[in-house]
């Protein structure tokens, strides 16, 4: 069976992850085109550095190009968010992105963009598995034939998408700056287009962990403390201003500060939020997901606008954003979108930004992150994942939403929301969800507390009471 998830469709290469897969899902998609009268307009294709992903890219347009689908294909590994650029520069109906983004290297998988450059929503991803299902052929033409008939072009969208992040920044403020800066991409896709951007306002920038390696140097390639321990020694040891790294297809970005201190991406969406609306004067509310710091909430309020929150998954905080005009939405696992750029995620796009908010503040991450804990207060987050067979998974399913159990956390509750899987809210203001991964077998635990011995201990609790 082919699902969508909070991040499109992925499935272990080999297992799930097949041509025939591949070409079951386009052709259910383009099904869904023609009864939605919606076959006018190119499709962009695009696709990452993962094991197959150029092969997919190609087997996809393959059945676009034999249901009479014209196709625009980036012939280059590219950051999804470039990809949803351009689905929003030519106004396309539908883009996908061949990758798994941050997941292992065993898997891969699609995901699906619609109109404006966003993440599908689960309406029409719920219409198109239910085409999937119905698929009695799969019509194809060969991707080079389908080249030389005209049905698939060959476009490179890097210069605007480039020139479209540089006209957004202050870029006399940055080149005054002359920031030192190490980027990791985690063996992905955003050297190019960082160092490009970083190169042009005359940072200074060194790279490491860039090879072609599908493997990912046997890490995961989500930018974690765990795995971004070479770029925090690094950043200490040779006085750079900031480190970056993004995730396999940079949409997600993880940041070490200048003291080699990890950024939570909460702590960037805190930063980004701060910034924009204390030193550039932007006016607007903020939203986040259910599994993203509260402070936000604090800080919102405190600017005489409202925090949003929405369950997991970047569609809904992309429509949350169009709904309210917010300033900026984001995820705790390290996805964010600002305003007048694209509606997902990009960590390119919050890499240069933060490069701008330091020049322009002239003050350092650790700085500007302890001006606003002292205002808005310190928190402590953990975040757990619990792998389960289909046994667990069932016997979890019940305890959590068909019973609805939950511990003696010994601290009082203030309400409980079933929206998006289990969020207890405390009234000391601390929280803690429990809810099933969309993209992984997973069951995944977050909390967040006033401080560290209270969010271990609530986070035990449930562990305990659970039997994981």
């Amino acid at each position: 069976m082919i699902k969508f998830g909070t991040g499109g469709w992925r499935a272990i290469i080999g297992d799930g992850f097949t041509k025939a897969n591949i070409q079951l899902l386009v052709q259910g998609l383009c099904d869904f085109m023609r009864v939605s009268c919606k076959l006018d307009k190119p499709v962009i294709i695009g696709y990452d550095r993962r094991f197959l992903s150029e092969e997919g890219a190609k087997w996809a347009a393959e059945v676009f190009c034999g249901n009479s689908v014209k196709v625009h294909f980036i012939y280059r590994n590219s950051p999804t968010p470039l990809i949803m650029f351009q689905v929003k520069q030519e106004k396309a109906y539908f883009g996908i992105a061949v990758t798994a983004s941050h997941n292992p290297a065993l898997y891969n998988g699609i995901k699906l963009f619609t109109e404006g450059g966003r993440d599908a929503s689960m309406e029409v991803t719920d219409e198109i598995e239910n085409y999937i299902t119905r698929v009695q052929k799969v019509n194809t033409i060969p991707f080079e034939k389908a080249n030389k008939e005209g049905l698939l072009v060959i476009i490179d969208p890097f210069n605007d998408y480039i020139d479209g992040i540089l006209e957004f920044l202050n870029k006399s403020a940055i080149i005054k700056a002359r920031l030192k800066v190490l980027l990791d991409p985690m063996y992905g896709v955003s050297k190019t287009s960082l160092q490009t951007i970083l190169l042009t306002l005359r940072c200074d920038v060194d790279v490491i962990n860039d090879r072609h390696d599908t493997l990912f140097g046997g890490k995961l390639p989500s930018p974690s403390a765990a795995t971004l321990g070479k770029l925090s020694a690094m950043v200490v040891e040779e006085g750079y201003d900031i480190g970056l790294g993004t995730d396999g297809d940079a949409d997600r970005l993880g940041v070490i500060d200048d003291k080699g201190r990890f950024i939570h991406p909460n702590e960037i969406m805190m930063l980004l939020y701060y910034y924009l609306v204390k030193f550039k004067g932007w006016k607007g509310d903020v939203v986040r997901n259910i599994a993203t710091t509260h402070l936000l909430d604090a800080m919102a309020k405190d600017f005489g606008y409202v925090c949003h929150e929405v369950p997991v998954g970047f569609k809904h905080i992309s429509a949350k954003i169009d709904q309210t005009n917010a300033v900026l939405g984001g995820e705790s696992s390290g996805g964010l979108t600002v305003r007048g750029h694209i509606s997902g995620k990009d960590g390119i796009f919050a890499a240069s930004l933060l490069i701008e908010m330091i020049a322009v503040t002239k003050k350092c991450l650790s700085v500007l992150l302890k001006e606003i804990y002292d205002k808005y207060g310190y928190r402590v987050m953990i975040e757990n994942s619990y792998t389960f067979n289909a046994e667990d998974k069932s016997r979890l399913n019940r305890i959590l939403y068909i019973d609805r159990q939950i511990p003696d956390f010994s601290i009082e509750i203030e309400k409980i929301s079933y929206e998006d899987g289990l969020k207890v809210y405390f009234k000391n203001g601390g929280w803690l969800v429990a809810r099933f991964s969309g993209t992984e077998p997973l069951l995944r635990v977050f909390a967040e507390m006033p401080n560290e011995k209270q969010v271990a201990d609530v986070c035990n609790r449930m562990k305990g009471f659970l039997g994981i």
